[in-house]
């Protein structure tokens, strides 16, 4: 991510302008998560974490919760807000936030190494992607496939805007972006889809657009040495 796009989501924590923040844990991930079949002990990784609540959804299932987040209010909120004391101490570039089985690596995700992170099973992404620039993702999901191990599966949940004229078979498939992104690392499979009307806030004389939520299992490829 560039200096700044780092600034732009820094200042919209210290504005207090975080409306995509979830006051609840996320329904498609407590209804889908166990089809994964995780054991308890798993390790999960949760970039560009915010304050999301599912991170103490996914640490009440028995894993072990790693989130990286660069804005230390939210990192701060987090843990304030559900009245937990974290340790704190320098790991490298980043700053580690921890309770229990839940920490947080404060700083930038692209300065985030294999060494930080540990060993992870499964990358839960809820808004990490889609709330980088298009330019950007491409840059995303490289160093992502850098820092975890080939064998790790992604639980990916997007939210895509319907094309007007998309036929059925179009709505209910792969996004071609998605497939652009992932394909060569992961087998993609698309476990769930939901159309939903939505209005836009910012203007709510037009008419409500069509959103499509869908729930992606990625499974790593073994990569070649």
């Amino acid at each position: 991510m560039s200096g700044r796009d780092n600034q732009l989501w820094l200042q919209l924590w210290r504005e207090r302008r975080t409306d995509f923040h979830q006051r609840t844990v996320n329904r498609l991930l407590t209804g889908f998560w166990p089809t994964l079949g995780l054991p308890r002990d798993s390790r999960i990784f949760v970039p560009l974490c915010g304050k999301s609540l599912d991170m103490l959804w996914l640490a009440e299932q028995g894993h072990e919760v790693v989130g990286v987040e660069l804005s230390p209010l939210a990192v701060r909120a987090f843990f304030r807000e559900n009245r937990l004391q974290p340790v704190r101490r320098q790991q490298g570039e980043l700053t580690l936030w921890q309770h229990g089985n839940i920490r947080i690596l404060c700083g930038d995700y692209f300065a985030l190494t294999t060494a930080d992170l540990g060993p992870i099973d499964t990358v839960y992404d809820r808004a990490a992607l889609t709330a980088l620039p298009a330019e950007v993702r491409t840059l995303y999901v490289a160093h992502l496939r850098r820092i975890v191990p080939a064998t790790a599966t992604v639980f990916l949940l997007t939210v895509e805007d319907a094309e007007e004229d998309a036929t059925l078979a179009q709505a209910l498939g792969v996004d071609d972006e998605v497939a652009a992104l992932y394909a060569d690392g992961f087998e993609i499979a698309l476990a769930h889809v939901e159309s939903v009307l939505e209005a836009d806030p910012q203007a709510p004389e037009q008419a409500p657009k069509r959103a499509e939520y869908k729930v992606y299992r990625l499974a790593g490829k073994k990569r070649e040495r």
